[in-house]
């Protein structure tokens, strides 16, 4: 692992790590004051509406949960290359969730403080409010942070005047390359990890279907881009399931964009609008492939200049032969 990958893992992780910290000092500090059970789950109102978890029962489920998620938030940001925007998002999101779970699980340990009876304790709505200030708080810090970590798979992209990819004839090429979306990992992650909370803190009835809310996030945080003889080829996620593909006889003309998310397509993910549909996960450039019926699709994508020369090239070569 190089210097910029182990200090990119270093600054992800670095939240979780904090917040379990700090809950571990709280319990080493104040445990002799700890009732042997401790009430971990309160209503809106604040008033405790769960069985009590024992005292290590709750040590051991704080490491877990700080460990799992921590280790899902490294290989999101190590696992596939991301622009520079999409790891400040990435790391933000995690700097902001760390900050709320430290906050809060904490908070619930003085919250326990002296109790003898865990029915009795309480943990007012107004914490909820400071622990969101906290998240807040912390998300800047990980901005901050991420201008001193190097991006370890960001490329230079192509020059935009490049239209053509010169190939002598039967030469074969292709062009791939990964992308993603921070924000939409960020929010996978987090509804993921929400979900497991629901299924074990209030039902496992309504656990699973966060959880599959967080999955679908995750499915369309990522894709592999590619451009060969046969078209242009979109896979989606890990398992590069769902595919996109324009083959080749159904392209015009191929072009390097920049595009505005919001603006242009309304927002993240599979978008469709009229006369055009797209795969778009951040706001920059994009391949942009005009279809033979005059609609267009689009996917943000670094590096989409030459992607869309080789394109170029190779409908070329097809209507020549």
């Amino acid at each position: 692992m190089n210097q910029a990958r182990i200090r990119l893992a270093t600054v992800t992780v670095a939240p979780f790590a904090l917040a379990l910290g700090i809950q571990l000092a709280v319990l080493l500090i104040v445990g002799d004051r700890l009732p042997d059970s401790l009430a971990t789950h309160f209503d809106i109102s604040g008033d405790s509406d769960r069985d009590p978890m024992s005292r290590t029962a709750a040590l051991v489920a704080s490491v877990l949960l700080f460990a799992g998620v921590g280790a899902l938030w490294v290989v999101s940001a190590l696992g596939s290359p991301l622009t520079a925007r999409a790891l400040k998002w990435l790391t933000a999101g995690g700097w902001a969730l760390g900050g709320l779970l430290g906050y809060t699980l904490t908070a619930t340990l003085f919250a326990n403080l002296d109790a003898t009876d865990s029915s009795a304790v309480r943990l007012p709505p107004w914490q909820l409010g400071v622990g969101a200030a906290v998240a807040l708080a912390a998300a800047g810090l990980g901005l901050l942070l991420t201008r001193f970590v190097p991006n370890p798979g960001h490329e230079p992209t192509g020059d935009d005047g490049t239209t053509r990819i010169d190939l002598a004839e039967g030469e074969l090429a292709g062009w791939s390359r990964r992308t993603g979306s921070g924000p939409l990992l960020a929010v996978g992650l987090a509804t993921l990890t929400a979900g497991v909370f629901v299924a074990v803190a209030v039902s496992w009835r309504y656990g699973p279907m966060v959880c599959v809310i967080g999955l679908l996030a995750l499915v369309f945080a990522s894709a592999h881009v590619s451009v060969d003889r046969h078209g242009l080829t979109v896979r989606m996620g890990a398992l590069s399931w769902p595919r996109v593909r324009v083959p080749l006889e159904d392209i015009d003309t191929a072009s390097s964009r920049r595009i505005n998310a919001v603006a242009d397509y309304g927002g993240w993910g599979y978008r469709i609008r009229h006369k055009r549909t797209g795969f778009i996960l951040r706001s920059g450039e994009a391949i942009v492939v005009r279809r033979a019926n005059g609609r267009e699709f689009a996917v943000t994508v670094a590096d989409s200049a030459t992607a869309a020369a080789l394109l170029n090239t190779l409908v070329d070569r097809r209507k020549r032969g």
